[in-house]
């Protein structure tokens, strides 16, 4: 299984990006899939997962993030709007061993991870 994660950048504050992960090696139309992140000096924190049509969010990102899937592309998605300094970490995409998971907030449920990218909000 290989995931890699891309559209990090830099943004003002207020602003938006989207972040995209490529899937391979698994079926990807059947998997939870989760984004994580991790800030300087801070552990790895949940942020989104998307099991079938169902999503879950931390708070701090609910109304401000979108997690989608396009199974066609083995494609995850996350479209970050209204972007604030606190948001700024580096970015994983990850998937379980298999398609059942019970807890899709915990990241030790999670055995692939994509290399991360970098997300930065100025204020």
């Amino acid at each position: 299984v290989q995931l890699q994660a891309f559209g990090g950048g830099m943004v003002q504050a207020g602003g938006s990006l989207r972040l995209s992960c490529a899937a391979h090696g698994l079926t990807f139309s059947t998997y939870p899939m989760g984004w994580f992140r991790q800030a300087p000096g801070k552990e790895r924190e949940f942020v989104a997962a998307i099991r079938r049509t169902m999503t879950d969010y931390t708070d701090s990102v609910k109304g401000r993030f979108t997690i989608s899937k396009d199974n066609a592309k083995n494609t995850l998605s996350l479209q970050m709007n209204n972007l604030k300094p606190e948001d700024t970490a580096v970015y994983y995409c990850a998937a379980p061993p298999n398609s059942f998971i019970m807890d899709v907030r915990s990241r030790l449920q999670y055995r692939y991870w994509g290399q991360g990218t970098l997300v930065t909000v100025s204020s």
